[in-house]
This record gives structure tokens, C-alpha cells and sequence, in this order.
């Protein structure tokens, strides 16, 4: 079954305060990841940095895994190639996240699958920063 996003669940992680874990995060400035999650911070929802550089980012400190990040996180923001996808869903399953935000161009519905059947929210294929826009329009 091919996975639809839930109009509902976008809504509310963007809405919703959240600690969001941007998996794919660099310094680098050309990249989108670097203009997402500047926008998810003046959204208000604390980022961290997931690469395996763990560089400070935006002033929040980077790790190299999901597991290696203190505290809760409530969405893993997806900023990996499709063949990579599956393995930082698993990640983000087995860290106890609450959602899998895989961002546009990124698509694996099997791991969409068992992120849903493990109980987190998910979104594919899309942009927080494209979502927001229309939730404010």
C-alpha cells in the first residue's frame, strides 16, 4: 500500500513544539538541509544535527548517530538518499521518536510501513518548509 501523507499529522508536528533531529545536517550552506532546519528553529522547534561529522550547526551541537543523541526527539527529519532512508528510519524506530519526516525526492514505503507499524507518525516526500506555507496560506 503506498503510503499518503495525513494532512492532520503535518499539521501537528509543525505546529506542535518539537525537539526535530535533521539527519543529514553539514555546514554546508548550498544544501538544503541547512535552510530547513534554520526554518524548523524560527519555527521554534529545537534542532539536532545528525551527520557523521557532528558538526555544531545553526548553534545546536551535532552528533554522528541518532543514537548518540541525549534526550527525547520527536521527529527525525530524513535528509538522506532513498537507498539510505530505511536504515535512519530503523535508527529513529529503535531511539523511541515519535515521527519520520522523510523530506522531498526522499521515498521508501517499506520503511514508511514499519515506522507506521511501530507506532510513529510519518510523512514522505515532502518539505516542512513547503507544508508550512500552506498551512499558512
Amino acid at each position: 500500500m503506498a503510503h499518503r501523507n495525513d494532512p492532520a499529522v503535518i499539521a501537528r508536528l509543525l505546529t506542535t513544539p518539537g525537539r526535530w533531529a535533521v539527519v543529514g545536517l553539514s555546514q554546508n550552506t548550498a544544501r538544503a538541509a541547512h535552510r530547513v532546519a534554520a526554518g524548523l528553529q524560527q519555527m521554534g522547534h529545537p534542532i539536532v544535527p545528525v551527520h557523521p561529522r557532528a558538526e555544531e550547526v545553526h548553534g545546536a551541537r551535532g552528533y554522528r548517530t541518532l543514537a548518540e543523541v541525549p534526550g527525547r526527539v520527536d521527529v527525525v527529519d530524513v535528509f538522506v538518499n532513498s537507498r539510505r532512508a530505511g536504515e535512519v528510519v530503523d535508527q529513529a524506530i529503535a531511539v523511541g521518536a515519535g515521527a519520520v519526516w522523510l523530506q522531498l525526492g526522499v521515498v521508501d514505503e517499506e520503511a514508511a510501513a514499519r515506522a507506521r507499524d511501530a507506532g510513529l507518525d510519518v510523512v514522505m516526500d515532502t518539505c516542512p518548509l513547503i507544508e508550512v506555507a500552506h498551512l499558512r496560506a
